[in-house]
């Protein structure tokens, strides 16, 4: 089934069937999303990259369901399911009959104005918000599933992150002294408080975690909704809650809100007991914003004309902030 058809058909209002007008449509790195009067949906690009497969339908449609299952944890109420879309005789229908094509995520589509991010870039952004983001992240790093790695394992995992990281970055043309300092701090910091990290897995901390814990990603309903959690790849979400936390501070302060980023912490300190080390904070952060860099410099591959500047400047911007924090 021709690609272009089945962007056609979702983006058309009649598709739908819901008193919609009109459908919004945004594209993102590996998706397309579908936005109607009160649904968003979500159709997987056919692509193969370092990390996923998405070439074939069957693994879209696994992806789907894993996205469903995973985000469900965070926002129950929001991912709805999966729908095939269905071919018959050349005419596509969402979970018609005829033969399966593809398969989209189906979310109850949230008010954009209440994002975190939008709250922010509003100044309209409240200690009484972060508290409640807070308190639910507490309440879900108490029920996730625990590290399967044993401590050991978890450092190594966590020095061969910054090694690797590294070492794309430059290849992508990242300015090698700067990233060799940056890399150097980290791992300084790495051995010296390898005890620490290896407490924080036998103290229950390293969790199955969101793994993309953006202010975009997190909805100010009551209570909040986060959606969009990293669903491809089981290791990448296996995060200390520290470090999860601390990248989402990261991304306030990055948004001009550091104050928030701060609220987060001292919360989740006053909630849980857990004494958050500074020094493991400044090197989750910079960790985070290295990981980022290079999350831009991929989007570079294959950004459309004039938007290159966009995500260079994104690079520069994370690099800048990974310093300050090492």
């Amino acid at each position: 089934m021709d690609l272009g058809a089945k962007l056609t058909f979702l983006a058309r209002a009649d598709t739908y069937r819901d008193g919609t007008a009109a459908v919004d449509v945004i594209e993102t790195h590996l998706s397309w999303v579908f936005l109607t009067e009160r649904r968003a949906l979500k159709l997987k690009k056919p692509v193969r990259t370092s990390y996923l497969d998405h070439r074939s339908v069957a693994s879209r449609r696994r992806v789907c369901e894993e996205e469903v299952r995973l985000n469900r944890r965070l926002a129950p109420d929001v991912y709805l399911g999966v729908v095939s879309l269905r071919c018959d005789r050349g005419a596509l229908s969402l979970g018609g009959v005829g033969e399966i094509v593809d398969w989209l995520v189906v979310m109850r589509r949230l008010p954009a104005d209440r994002m975190l991010s939008a709250l922010i870039a509003r100044g309209e952004a409240e200690p009484g918000h972060i508290d409640a983001v807070a308190d639910v992240l507490i309440g879900f790093y108490r029920r996730a599933d625990r590290c399967r790695w044993d401590a050991a394992r978890y450092w190594r995992w966590l020095r061969t992150s910054v090694t690797s990281t590294a070492g794309e970055l430059v290849a992508r043309g990242a300015d090698a002294s700067r990233v060799a300092r940056l890399t150097a701090a980290q791992l300084s910091t790495l051995e010296r408080g390898r005890d620490a990290l290896e407490a924080r897995v036998d103290g229950g901390h390293v969790v199955d975690a969101h793994g993309d814990l953006r202010p975009e990603h997190i909805c100010l309903e009551s209570p909040p909704v986060i959606i969009d959690c990293l669903e491809f790849d089981d290791d990448l979400r296996m995060l200390d809650a520290a470090s999860e936390l601390s990248f989402l501070a990261l991304e306030c302060e990055r948004l001009g809100a550091p104050e928030l980023g701060a609220r987060l912490l001292a919360h989740y300190r006053v909630v849980t007991g857990d004494d958050l080390d500074p020094a493991l904070l400044a090197l989750y952060r910079s960790q985070h914003a290295c990981v980022r860099a290079l999350i831009a410099a991929r989007h570079l591959d294959d950004a459309p004309d004039g938007d290159g500047a966009r995500w260079s400047a994104k690079v520069g911007e994370y690099l800048r902030l990974a310093g300050e924090l090492a």
